[in-house]
């Protein structure tokens, strides 16, 4: 009995140790499933932190780009009065072609004409940012009247005074020294550029007595050195090859480059030499606008260093211009 005693509570022992060891057994999986579930937890929270962190990264670079590339697409839009020799109009209508490839928003506005009566308009008040002049003596002027931005003025071609016919005329006339044996010459009056060259070269020719200022000289006086041809005085070099264009007159004397396109109407009949005339400057300018906004006189000031560029001088070229100043 006492035998049986010890073994049953032997056995109840050997139970509670099994029954032991099988909980401390199942306990430890529950604690590693829990840790686990912890890891997982954080690694989300840092993978959503790393997202959200590289959401706000393409956010803000996204917004930098749409900064650096708004003041392209929100240009200013600024228009700009020009004033430039009737003999430049053909060539700057291709620069300003040009120039608005890279410049959109900036309007060129031309007024061409004589350099003598554009002088007069912007001396009058007229609105103009930009001069650019066939001849040094309207700019003397111009910055005699303190209305050059200072540093903007530069000169940018150079040219020749040609005397030319109509094609399919006949003409006894070879150049300046046979121009009274012509029926009517086409002249530019002594403001124009072209009609001071001209009257300077009949001058070192000796056909009009040396002065000073050749500019004096009306065209009654030059038809009178000449024996009394008729002449019809022109307001710029564009109205001179317009009259012997379309043979009103038999000859006149202009700009080399206006026979620019002009090939199958007229014949030059001679190239004046720079000993006759001088050097045929275009001096271009920035003009003193005191109503111009920041925008526009900063693109005035773009605008005439784009004129000077050799990509400008490329298309002066093509015109018959010099670009080789000396």
């Amino acid at each position: 009995m006492k035998k049986k005693v010890l073994a049953a509570l032997f056995a109840a022992l050997m139970a509670c140790s099994l029954m032991a060891g099988c909980g401390g057994a199942s306990s430890a999986p529950a604690a590693t499933e829990e840790k686990t579930e912890e890891v997982t937890e954080e690694a989300q929270t840092k993978e959503e932190e790393t997202g959200a962190e590289e959401a706000q990264s393409d956010a803000a670079a996204t917004e930098t780009a749409a900064e650096e590339t708004a003041p392209a697409a929100e240009a200013e839009e600024v228009e700009l009065q020009v004033f430039i020799a009737a003999s430049l109009n053909t060539c700057m209508q291709e620069v300003a072609a040009k120039y608005n490839e890279e410049h959109p928003n900036v309007k060129i506005v031309y007024n061409a004409d004589s350099s003598g009566k554009l002088l007069t308009q912007i001396e009058e008040g007229y609105t103009c940012d930009v001069f650019f002049s066939a001849a040094q003596k309207q700019m003397n002027t111009l910055e005699e009247d303190g209305l050059i931005v200072e540093g903007t003025r530069a000169d940018v071609v150079n040219n020749q005074v040609v005397v030319i016919k109509r094609k399919d005329t006949e003409s006894a006339v070879t150049g300046l020294e046979t121009l009274g044996k012509a029926s009517s010459i086409a002249m530019a009056d002594g403001s124009v550029p072209v009609g001071r060259y001209t009257r300077t070269a009949l001058m070192n020719l000796g056909i009009l007595p040396q002065v000073e200022d050749a500019s004096v000289y009306t065209t009654a006086e030059v038809s009178d050195a000449l024996g009394g041809v008729e002449i019809s005085e022109q307001g710029n070099v564009s109205q001179v090859l317009t009259a012997v264009a379309e043979g009103s007159c038999e000859v006149g004397t202009t700009y080399y480059s206006d026979t620019y396109g002009y090939e199958d109407q007229i014949d030059v009949l001679e190239t004046v030499s720079y000993d006759l005339t001088g050097n045929v400057i275009y001096p271009v300018c920035q003009v003193v606008n005191d109503e111009a906004t920041d925008s526009q006189k900063a693109a005035a000031a773009d605008f005439v260093s784009f004129i000077t560029s050799d990509t400008a001088k490329a298309i002066f070229d093509s015109y018959y211009f010099d670009t080789n100043l000396q």
